[in-house]
């Protein structure tokens, strides 16, 4: 998929949204992505995930890893488009872990996916359960980069679209001092 036809389907599923936000990280920006509308539609999320699945499709990956919630449908996904197992990480008093009888074997060569990545830091908590557990990861894949292709893993990165969206300080936003448009607070983790 081109670049352009990713934004009309972003926009024609309703996830690409412009305004005022509040990210979860508690810095300000004008777009908001809620991924979790691309799997409310199989055309959206199986467009999308095979964009992401066949970037890595010849990199031997033998298990694909999402933290919940955001990545569980993409992890699932991913996997069909790649016929391998998936599994999901989730937290556990505040830590990532795995649950539901999932086991990484030593060695096993992992995929970790996620919808969004801003700074990065939920797929880096997965990347190092992973490694404690004996896997290798052997590529991160993502829908939306919103680094700008900035951020850096130390593996394979790769992502169906990236945008440089600018995040910005309470007291530096541009959109505050203008005052025009409400400040909103989209997301599903309810941090403050």
């Amino acid at each position: 998929m081109t670049h352009d036809e990713i934004i009309a389907l972003l926009k024609e599923a309703d996830v690409l949204n412009e305004g005022h936000f509040v990210y979860t990280s508690g810095k300000h920006g004008d777009k908001y992505f809620q991924c979790a509308r691309i799997f409310q539609t199989p055309k959206y999320s199986q467009a999308i995930c095979t964009a992401v699945a066949k970037k890595f499709k010849d990199s031997g990956i033998e298990l694909v890893i999402g933290p919940a919630m955001g990545a569980i449908h993409m992890a699932y996904e991913v996997s069909r488009v790649l016929g391998i197992n998936n599994y999901f990480a989730e937290r556990v008093d505040g830590k990532f872990q795995l649950r539901s009888g999932f086991e990484i074997q030593k060695g096993t060569r992992c995929l970790l996916v996620e919808d969004v990545v801003t700074t990065g830091g939920s797929v880096l908590e997965v990347k190092e359960l992973v490694e404690q557990l004996g896997g290798k990861v052997a590529g991160i894949g993502v829908i939306i980069d919103r680094t700008g292709g900035k951020v850096d893993f130390g593996v394979p990165f790769d992502s169906a679209i990236k945008m440089d969206v600018q995040a910005y300080e309470p007291a530096d936003c541009p959109l505050c001092k203008e005052g025009k448009i409400a400040l909103t607070k989209p997301g599903s983790r309810g941090l403050k």
